[in-house]
């Protein structure tokens, strides 16, 4: 899966020859999974037409600031089109659209988004050799990079003007594989390889029956969704659910019990970072699983159960630098419940859930936690999508490497 997948960019296309290799970009974008908007200057329309690039990006292509055709037709907002933006693209950028970028000559939509945008910049200059090599040019270089935007280079070959040298406008594949590549290396967890839990474990009583709980595993799919997202390596092991990962960056490991879940974890766990059980591994199970089906015969039956192994505490007990965080479920005395948790299986760091607090616990979408590290420092959030939950527990491992 590319790291474009679900970006949302815009791509600003400027007055010059190189505008015709924009079609196969928006494609390349699209096979990437990206969302594209793309703006023009009024003067690339004579290089490739607004319809092509609609067409592409199923999106209306935008080129000026109103429909100057239809007097009741909204404006095109450029506030609204720069905030939307994950990242902007300026492919070709000409030597008159840098310089209006530079100096914020302000003429037209697709400077206006510029100048609008908080995202990270990216522009492909395209030119003719001695245009590319002029003082003025290479003023604009410097720049717009000391603005912190990032120059996609030219490349060497044959000119429109029937030269050849520098200035021609990077081949699509390649601004593809170079927004790629800088993309990946600015990922705040590349390189970091993490351990995830998710979901319930199922005990079996008999070839039919389980002892088993309400969770469905979502917040620990969207714990590793939003890691690998932002480069980490991602080792999910799964109780029985219907959640599918989405990054080819996770390696999904379905188990059904907790003696299953036990053993993958500490098959991985040396090697691994980060460790997050988001599980809701079942305590206890049938010390004798029949073979058969049980029938149904006296009014009362009983099942002998004895302990799992606790997969958290065993993980705490043969840590070294990993970074080690749980789940705690409370329904009285939270906070000292998770304190004693903490010390008790050797946290770095505890995410407790209350089922006291509306809009938390099994099969909501949305979720209220509190944090609380190894000195006690507690921290409670608001209630949030599971989605936003993640990011948050995942903003707490970035903490801890980046600090």
């Amino acid at each position: 899966m590319s790291v474009l997948s679900g970006k949302k960019i815009v791509l600003g296309v400027s007055g010059g020859i190189a505008a015709y290799k924009t079609a196969t970009l928006v494609r390349l974008f699209i096979k990437a999974g990206a969302h594209v908007q793309v703006i023009m200057t009024p003067a690339s329309k004579d290089f490739v037409t607004p319809l092509t690039l609609s067409t592409l990006s199923k999106n209306p292509v935008h080129s000026s600031f109103y429909n100057e055709e239809d007097e009741n037709a909204q404006w095109n907002n450029h506030v609204e089109i720069g905030l939307w933006a994950d990242l902007m693209v300026i492919a070709p950028a000409t030597a008159n659209t840098m310089s209006k970028m530079v100096n914020g000559n302000c003429d037209n939509l697709l400077i206006a988004t510029y100048l609008s945008a908080k995202c990270p910049i990216y522009f492909a200059p395209a030119m003719d050799l001695d245009m590319y090599k002029h003082p003025s040019t290479i003023a604009s270089f410097n720049a717009l990079r000391q603005f912190g935007n990032t120059i996609i280079p030219a490349e060497s070959g044959e000119l429109a003007s029937g030269l050849s040298g520098e200035g021609r406008m990077a081949e699509p594949e390649n601004i593809i594989a170079f927004l790629e590549a800088d993309l990946e290396s600015k990922l705040p967890l590349k390189g970091k390889k993490i351990l995830i839990t998710a979901g319930p474990t199922y005990e079996a009583i008999d070839p039919v029956r389980f002892i088993g709980n309400h969770s469905s595993g979502k917040m620990g799919f969207d714990i590793a969704n939003c890691a690998a997202s932002l480069g980490a390596e991602v080792i999910l092991v799964s109780g029985p659910t219907h959640f599918k990962v989405k990054n080819d960056f996770i390696n999904l490991i379905k188990v059904v019990s907790a003696q299953e879940m036990y053993d993958t974890c500490h098959q991985y766990y040396k090697d691994v970072d980060v460790a997050i059980a988001a599980a809701a591994v079942a305590d206890y199970r049938p010390k004798v699983v029949a073979d058969q089906k049980i029938k149904k015969s006296d009014t009362c039956f009983s099942i002998e159960l004895e302990k799992t192994k606790d997969i958290l505490a065993s993980l705490g007990e043969i840590k070294k630098n990993q970074f080690l965080i749980g789940f705690a479920l409370e329904t009285e005395n939270e906070i000292e419940n998770a304190k004693l948790k903490i010390q008790k299986k050797n946290l770095d760091l505890i995410v407790l859930n209350s089922l006291q607090d509306e809009g938390a616990g099994f099969g909501k979408p949305t979720n209220k936690i509190t944090f609380i590290d190894s000195n006690f420092t507690i921290e409670p959030m608001d209630l949030k999508s599971k989605e936003e939950v993640a990011q948050d527990i995942i903003n707490k491992v970035i903490e801890h490497y980046h600090a």
